[in-house]
């Protein structure tokens, strides 16, 4: 279990993490997400130990970082996975990290068989993808068989296939009971791999729920509606705060009204329904207006 408690770090004039407290649960992929500038970087490096906090504190199960006899094999983070000499292959790197922390040679050529890089063990890592440093970085962080993980931004760089790889890896490691941090910006991507989200703007706590909750109380009442008699149910429906368009025959889409009162009123009139769907909100659109006001660099618009 990861713990921030009242975390505050603040370079000069600039507040990075403002009084920020949230618990990161094991058994679950818990997402972390805001805007660029949002202090996410800054957080996770805090409860790595690798900056100091201005104010507050940080633990994972229940001890600060520095504090842990053997944090390799408690902990597993992944920050930048380019931070590697470049000059050493693959499994010399792991090998380097192994040796530093106990760790037995076959479990290098586990890790690097896992993260699908055994035929590019003896590779100089100056030499790999974007995709393949992102794997042999994440090959740095499971090497200890840690309990915990953090990562920042882990599908950076990796192809479709990739991506599928690691979205099935960390739900298999929280499904084992492990604590599975995961910062990103690829929204759709959350929605499939997080079950829970912690989600910060301007180094403030926005929001700390299930992508469930997130996405239900952003949808609006929108609903689709497909019926024979479309015409003469949409002037049933006509209301000052009801909005109803159309781009098929038989199809409506229902703006200011549950389907539950659209119901009812078909039912009323004796009109049958083929499709009466509430349209859930994407994590996406969750996240935008969640955020809208927490976004420090803002497009500037150009006029036509």
């Amino acid at each position: 279990m990861i713990e921030a408690i009242e975390l505050t770090k603040r370079y000069g004039e600039k507040l990075a993490v403002d009084h920020l407290s949230f618990t990161v649960q094991p058994g679950v992929v818990t997402g972390f997400l805001g805007p660029n500038g949002a202090g996410k970087s800054t957080t996770m490096r805090l409860l790595l130990g690798l900056d100091r906090p201005t104010a507050g504190h940080a633990t994972i199960n229940g001890r600060s970082y520095r504090d842990l006899r053997a944090p390799l094999c408690e902990v597993g983070a992944l920050l930048e996975a380019r931070a590697i000499h470049t000059g050493r292959s693959a499994r010399n790197h792991l090998l380097a990290l192994a040796a530093t922390n106990g760790i037995g040679k076959r479990r290098v050529d586990e890790v690097l068989e896992l993260v699908g890089l055994s035929a590019m063990a003896g590779k100089r890592a100056g030499g790999f993808s974007l995709g393949m440093g992102q794997r042999l970085g994440i090959a740095s962080a499971l090497l200890g068989d840690p309990h915990t993980l953090l990562l920042d931004e882990p599908v950076n760089g990796l192809d479709p296939e990739g991506i599928l790889w690691i979205r099935t890896l960390l739900r298999s490691l929280a499904a084992e009971g492990r604590t599975v941090f995961v910062s990103s910006h690829l929204m759709s991507e959350m929605a499939l791999t997080a079950s829970h989200l912690i989600v910060v703007g301007q180094g403030r706590l926005i929001a700390d729920a299930s992508v469930a909750e997130l996405t239900r109380a952003a949808s609006r009442d929108v609903v689709r509606v497909r019926t024979e008699e479309a015409a003469r149910l949409r002037e049933l429906l006509a209301a000052d705060d009801v909005t109803v368009s159309s781009s098929e025959r038989d199809v409506l889409v229902v703006t200011g009204m549950s389907s539950a009162r659209i119901g009812r009123i078909a039912a009323d009139a004796h009109i049958a329904l083929v499709e009466l769907v509430p349209q859930q909100a994407s994590l996406e659109e969750a996240f935008m207006e969640l955020t809208r006001d927490a976004i420090e660099f803002a497009p500037v618009e150009v006029a036509s």
